[in-house]
């Protein structure tokens, strides 16, 4: 209910201001009549009640459901059909012990519904943050083969496969994220704190300092002024938000993910790791009895590079008209020769999904590989980044030591 407030006189006439809660500003106004207030104005308190906020939905707004959630729920969740127990006894004791508010949420209202006789995947369609299409086509085809226990076991296999390639990227990336922002840090500390000590004690010597020094000096001078420093990160972020708003056209993202599968180091691994995360996921919606067609568009819609899902989408068009996959693959010339000619020979069999695991297994493993590969490439890389900046800040105080030694002499 609102709180409203007051301008009121007691029966002694003297002016006080009453804080009330009431349905609605008449109910209010009685409410203060019968406790012997004479009401001379009333307003509805807008003030921040923090009794009000709803911590759970504040909470659940800034919680995610990580792909590692959804493998564990997938595997318990088929266990549980796969000993016999019902579906909305499942569901409740998933639930109990889920420990993601989010998904623990989720799932109570799925429960519900399914107690009210709707199918799982129409459940879990109202909850696209914790369950996308991928899941719920998959569900949707064990629900109609009856075979919800072994689709579930795929997707727990699917969703732990990809679990497992993002940590082997973030893996790649930790150290030489963890070297930059060292490096950055004590640069930015030695020339803020430590160059300008040593630039008074030139002045005085008057010493004429060396192009290098000079540049670092003015770097110095340039961070330890509020108004340039506010400037420069103004600049960064108009930068970054140009970067997201061209990302966001059709046009800007084709763009970028095609230099970003051409870029060295890291456009191998990115062309690998979209070409396992393909034939994984079409390879597991096709095994569950999802139509090929609609497997295509899911894959399509979750494979996170738009040069890839124009792609696959060239690939589905092919089909409608009787073509084949690979044939479309190549001509787009995104995914390995070799991925396509094992995929071509699925296709020539009559068993696309084997084939297609196969190839997922190898990329998989070659994804491992290079990222072992990058992090032995980026290590020295990276020491010699470091090396070379906090370097540039002993040369620049060391030069002009230089110059002054030979005037000496």
């Amino acid at each position: 209910m609102p709180t409203y407030i007051a301008s009121a006189r007691d029966a002694r006439g003297n002016a006080k201001k009453q804080k009330i809660t009431a349905n609605s500003p008449g109910e209010a106004r009685s409410t203060l009549r019968e406790q012997g207030f004479v009401v001379q104005d009333l307003k509805e308190d807008k003030s921040l009640d923090l009794s009000k906020i709803d911590l759970q939905k504040f909470q659940l707004a800034f919680t995610s459901v990580s792909v590692k959630d959804k493998a564990v729920f997938s595997r318990q969740f088929a266990a549980l059909v796969n000993a016999g127990v019902a579906m909305v006894r499942s569901l409740g004791v998933l639930s109990e012990q889920c420990t993601n508010p989010k998904l623990k949420a989720s799932l109570l209202e799925i429960n519900g519904d399914v107690q009210q006789g709707t199918n799982l995947s129409d459940a879990m369609r109202k909850h696209p943050q914790c369950f996308d299409m991928l899941y719920v086509s998959m569900v949707q085809a064990g629900e109609v083969g009856g075979v919800l226990d072994e689709v579930l076991n795929r997707l727990a296999k699917l969703l732990e496969d990809i679990a497992r390639l993002q940590n082997q990227i973030k893996s790649a990336m930790a150290y030489p994220v963890t070297v930059g922002v060292l490096a950055t840090v004590i640069f930015i500390g030695m020339t803020v704190f430590l160059l300008p000590t040593f630039a008074s004690i030139f002045e005085e010597l008057g010493t004429e300092l060396p192009a290098f020094t000079q540049a670092m000096l003015a770097i110095s001078k340039f961070l330890r002024t509020p108004q340039y420093v506010v400037g420069l990160i103004l600049i960064l972020f108009g930068l970054s938000f140009a970067y997201k708003q061209y990302y966001k056209t059709r046009a800007g993202r084709e763009t970028i993910d095609r230099l970003s599968l051409k870029a060295p180091l890291f456009g191998d691994l990115i062309q690998k790791t979209a070409t396992a995360r393909f034939c994984r996921t079409f390879g597991a919606l096709t095994r569950s009895g999802v139509p090929i067609l609609t497997a295509l568009e899911i894959v399509r819609d979750t494979a996170g590079n738009q040069v890839v899902s124009n792609a696959i989408d060239e690939a589905r068009r092919e089909i409608q008209t009787g073509g084949m996959i690979s044939i479309a693959l190549q001509r787009e010339q995104v995914f390995p020769i070799m991925a396509i000619q094992m995929i071509s020979i699925g296709e020539e069999t009559g068993e696309v999904d084997k084939m297609l695991m196969k190839v997922a297994d190898f990329y998989e493993d070659e994804v491992e590989q290079a990222v072992k590969a990058l992090t032995s490439i980026m290590e020295p890389i990276m020491i010699m980044f470091l090396g070379g900046m906090v370097g540039s800040i002993l040369l620049s105080m060391y030069l002009p030591m230089f110059k002054v030694f030979e005037s000496i002499g």
